[in-house]
């Protein structure tokens, strides 16, 4: 990658990585209707299974191709995404999406703090924090917060950190290809344990319509939009504009669960999206590694 990022490329990543956003929350906003009848573990195998599937049938990954290998790179990225997937959405069984998004975010704010180098980056990061801080319930209610939920989201968060480690060497090494093979690996963790929990029922006929859904706006779409996000910015970059994340499970909520937000939250999401823009301009200039 240049050191220097062209106003239009830079454009071009950061809207992919807003619709993947968006796309990714309606999607986990989906699946949760899915687990009074499969559970958490059948609504990610759903989501990995189907989109595998997907994948497979749209890029035909195994045609010949020019491109480096680097095993270890996609199975770390297809195992930290399969991994993740199942446990983010084990948090959601306890605890509502915008927490959830936020406790998973540490992961991305870990690498992000990890490869500053400016002081105007870390301007940004803490005003990300900020935001995160007054989304997370810590006023008087963190009493009602289910451990076991906080716990799988802060190990959805570890899982996304890997994922964006690894994603961007695979991106790397197989392009577009990267994303159909790690959703296919990642799926070969969900769906042995989608089934153990759901059994027969992932086999309804009538599930299949809302799985689809769930497996397209969760995966096939946004992890598409999201490697071309990776191939085209700093991983430092990257992390940092994933602070919108949050913000984008809190409207989503808002819109899809009745989940009505108040004003201090509303305040974290303008701290949020205005150290994501921040980030945004500065990844332009090039960082003294």
């Amino acid at each position: 990658m240049p050191p220097r990022l062209s106003l239009g490329p830079m454009l071009f990543a950061l809207g992919a990585l807003l619709i993947a956003m968006a796309s990714y929350q309606c999607g986990a906003a989906t699946a949760k209707q899915l687990f009074p009848v499969v559970g958490a573990q059948g609504a990610t195998a759903f989501r990995l299974g189907l989109g595998a599937l997907i994948m497979l049938a749209v890029r035909r990954p195994w045609r010949p191709t020019k491109r480096e290998g680097n095993w270890r790179a996609l199975w770390g990225y297809g195992l930290s995404l399969g991994v993740m997937n199942l446990v983010f959405y084990m948090s959601l069984r306890t605890i509502p999406l915008g927490i959830a998004v936020a406790l998973e975010f540490t992961g991305p704010l870990a690498i992000a703090l990890l490869h500053s180098r400016r002081a105007l980056d870390f301007v940004w990061i803490a005003l990300a924090v900020i935001g995160l801080l007054l989304l997370l319930p810590l006023r008087g209610a963190a009493h009602a917060l289910d451990p076991a939920g906080v716990l799988y989201a802060l190990a959805a968060g570890v899982g996304w950190a890997l994922y964006i480690v690894f994603g961007q060497k695979a991106g790397a090494a197989y392009g577009g290809d990267a994303v159909t093979l790690g959703i296919l690996i990642g799926a070969l963790v969900a769906v042995p344990v989608g089934f153990a929990h759901a059994g027969s029922a992932l086999l309804t006929p009538a599930l299949l319509p809302m799985g689809l859904g769930v497996a397209i706006l969760s995966s096939v779409v946004p992890y598409s939009l999201e490697m071309v996000a990776l191939t085209r910015m700093p991983a430092r970059t990257f992390s940092v504009l994933l602070s919108l994340e949050p913000a984008v499970a809190a409207m989503t909520g808002t819109l899809f669960l009745s989940e009505r937000l108040d004003a201090i939250q509303w305040i974290a999401i303008a701290a949020i999206i205005a150290a994501s823009g921040g980030a945004a301009l500065g990844a332009r200039k090039p960082a003294v590694e």
